[in-house]
């Protein structure tokens, strides 16, 4: 073999390396933590692409204060992130109910409270829940306290992140890491879909009592790992008429103006068929939207 030949084989050789290693999997690359408060933990390309935890450079600023009609759950969801910024034991979170009525936004909120205080949040998508322990693992080390959160969650029957979230949650927060707070929103309040035939896995005791089967005991097992669930329920038409009236009053509206726009905030929520914050505040933006525009 002449050197023109072993050269040739040699920069082929160096090319095939070079494309395997962009299919093999890479360590999770260590951000910039003073970036950005929040975080979005995304996969690059598709099988074995690397990790990356990309920084969320504007996020959604909402406070306490700005959510209404909410207060019961308001004040059991910030007592726990308040010891968990502390230091102090904490629960996991799982905030689960109707749509639209603050669950996502409830987080943004504790995020904007504690972030002068070391509080980060990471958002991981439920397809990425395979990765959550090396997630952790990650950020175990860190000063910062973090939340990482998974909005809209829930599973399908045999979906592999399922078994990794039940694992990190088996126990207390410690087991996850002093450090890290895992918080889901979902419209399942047991995450998994229930069906009319896990119905005749109960059965009948000898002295009257009813007792579920392996189906649902195992549906149930993993939303009861989370320490803390807050429930969220529907708005009736006096509460959505007053998130109505606190988000025009947030966009400047007179008390006047926002009396007026009352019977029109109703045929907003029927023709949605909903009465939820997000239709309050989707109604608030476009009134005074067209406003301005009329003005």
């Amino acid at each position: 073999m002449s050197s023109a030949d072993i050269t040739n084989l040699l920069g082929r050789a160096e090319q095939l390396i070079s494309r395997l290693e962009g299919l093999l999997p890479h360590a999770l690359q260590e951000p910039d933590w003073s970036a950005a408060i929040a975080w979005r933990y995304r996969k690059r390309g598709s099988g074995w692409g690397g990790a990356v935890l990309d920084p969320i450079r504007h996020v959604s600023r909402i406070s306490y204060s700005d959510l209404k009609e909410v207060d019961m759950q308001k004040e059991r969801f910030s007592r726990n992130l308040a010891q968990f910024v502390a230091g102090r034991p904490a629960n996991h979170v799982l905030l689960t109910g109707a749509r639209g009525t603050g669950k996502s936004s409830l987080v943004k909120a504790g995020l904007d409270a504690h972030a002068a205080e070391g509080l980060r949040l990471i958002e991981v998508d439920k397809a990425d829940m395979v990765d959550l322990p090396d997630l952790i693992e990650r950020v175990a080390a860190r000063p910062e306290r973090f939340i990482v959160f998974c909005d809209d969650l829930s599973f399908e029957d045999g979906e592999p992140g399922y078994k990794a979230l039940k694992s990190i949650l088996d126990g207390t927060v410690s087991a996850a890491g002093d450090n890290v707070l895992i918080i889901s929103t979902s419209n399942r309040r047991h995450l998994l879909p229930e069906y009319h035939s896990d119905n005749k896995t109960y059965k009948h005791t000898d002295d009257g009592e009813l007792h579920p089967g392996e189906v649902v005991e195992e549906k149930i097992s993993l939303s009861e790992r989370f320490g803390l669930w807050i429930s969220f329920y529907p708005f009736s038409q006096a509460e959505y008429l007053a998130i109505v009236g606190q988000w025009l009053s947030h966009f400047g509206l007179s008390a006047e103006a926002i009396e007026a726009a009352r019977p029109e905030a109703l045929v907003w929520a029927l023709e949605r068929g909903s009465r939820s914050g997000r239709v309050a505040y989707q109604f608030a933006r476009d009134l005074v939207g067209r406003q301005g525009a009329q003005a």
